[in-house]
C-alpha cells in the first residue's frame, strides 16, 4: 500500500487517474467522505483524515492484499504512516505548483489569492515535513507516464478486478 501526498499542484490526482486506467485499486482521499474539517484557533478549517474511515480501507486493503495507491495531504496522515509500504511524496518547484494550480480546470483549488497563499505558505511550512517523512521523492516535472511507471514499480503489478 502506497501514499502518495504533496503539494497542491504536484498532479497527484492525475497520477492516481493514471494508475487508475492500469488497473490498480486507487482513493483520492480529496473527494468524498474521506475528510473532516477541524477548526483552527485562527477561525478557519484544517482538513483532516477521518480515521475512522481511513482504518477500515487500510484493514480492508491489508486483508486483500492487492496493490493500493492513497493519495492525500493532511495534518493526520502521519499517524497511518507505519501502515504504509511507502509514503511517495510528490514534488515540483513552487513556481510549477502556481501555474499548475492557476490553469487546471479539474480542482478550483487555487485560484484565489488566498488559496495561492495558503499554497506557498505549505510549501514552505509543511513540504518539509513530508519530505522528512517520506520514504521516495518523485519529481512531479517528469513526464506523467514516468511518475507512474516508477509508482507501478513500487506496487508490483496491478491485479485484476473481479
Amino acid at each position: 500500500m502506497i501514499l502518495v501526498t504533496g503539494m497542491s499542484g504536484t498532479g497527484k490526482s492525475t497520477t492516481l487517474n493514471a494508475l487508475s486506467q492500469r488497473g490498480y485499486r486507487v482513493v483520492d482521499t480529496d473527494y468524498g467522505d474521506w475528510i473532516e474539517g477541524i477548526p483552527r484557533p485562527d477561525g478557519g478549517v484544517e482538513p483532516q483524515w477521518r480515521e475512522d474511515l481511513i482504518e477500515v480501507l487500510i484493514s480492508e486493503h491489508e486483508r486483500s492484499g492487492e496493490p493500493l495507491f492513497i493519495v492525500g495531504t493532511v495534518w493526520n496522515q502521519h499517524r497511518f504512516y507505519k501502515r504504509f509500504d511507502e509514503i511517495v511524496l510528490l514534488s515540483a518547484p513552487l513556481e510549477v505548483l502556481l501555474e499548475r494550480v492557476a490553469h487546471r480546470d479539474t480542482n478550483t483549488f487555487g485560484k484565489s489569492f488566498e488559496e495561492r497563499d495558503r499554497i506557498v505558505a505549505d510549501t514552505v511550512q509543511v513540504e518539509p515535513m513530508l519530505r522528512a517523512s517520506a520514504t521516495v521523492e518523485m519529481d512531479a516535472q517528469k513526464p506523467l507516464s514516468d511518475v507512474v511507471n516508477q509508482l507501478a514499480a513500487l506496487a508490483g503489478p496491478a491485479q485484476p478486478r473481479h
